[in-house]
């Protein structure tokens, strides 16, 4: 009996649970003012306000804006890859593609928040970013997807055994990211930015394919 209820979990303290309470008000605040303020438009002080709690509490549970904003995406990517995680084994056809069909899923998922998705690009060049932070480019699993996807497609013949796999997920993800300016410039909707990243990846895949 005794060591059957050493087992069980102990309860989160009073402590605990306000902590986390607290952390998750401060990721629904900014959330919200990222998505209509931007990244630089938004601050703590905001956030605080906006969550109905003191600035200092944000700092007990967060180093910086960077962070708060990297566990905002984190909590919207998640389910965003456990799609794509469904989906992309399953994906047939010539590597560029399901390159293609990967970043129109990107597309449509991101434009229902566009602005937050903005705001998280934006991030990446903040230079007084923590290490923690992971802004838009440090997402280690959409580099894996993508690299998943081109060495598949050398075992079907049509991405080079010599291809560079790095420099290749640079091009897209840079692609990728810079599309967005079109948000920007020309109100452009998701079906406007897959059609140019389509045109794009094209151009790319034409750096990877076997050489004659």
């Amino acid at each position: 009996m005794d060591a059957d209820l050493g087992r069980i979990p102990a309860s989160p303290s009073p402590r605990q649970s306000q902590k986390e309470a607290t952390r998750q008000r401060v990721i629904a605040a900014a959330r919200e003012l990222f998505d209509t303020h931007g990244y630089q438009g938004t601050t703590i002080r905001e956030i605080a306000r906006h969550a109905g709690i003191a600035v200092g509490s944000v700092f007990t549970t967060f180093a910086s804006k960077g962070e708060i904003l990297s566990e905002v995406m984190q909590a919207r990517l998640d389910p965003l890859y456990a799609e794509l995680d469904r989906v992309v084994p399953h994906l047939r056809g010539p590597t560029v593609d399901r390159l293609r069909t990967m970043f129109a899923i990107h597309f449509e998922f991101e434009h229902r928040h566009v602005r937050l998705f903005l705001s998280h690009i934006s991030a990446a060049y903040d230079w007084t970013l923590a290490p923690a932070a992971r802004p838009y480019g440090r997402n280690a699993r959409f580099q894996e997807l993508i690299r998943e996807t081109l060495q598949k497609g050398i075992a079907q013949g049509d991405v080079r055994p010599d291809v560079d796999f790095q420099e290749v997920v640079d091009l897209i993800m840079a692609a990728y990211g810079w599309t967005y300016r079109l948000v920007i410039t020309d109100d452009a909707d998701a079906k406007a930015l897959i059609a140019v990243m389509d045109r794009q990846i094209g151009l790319i895949a034409e750096g990877f394919a076997p050489r004659n």
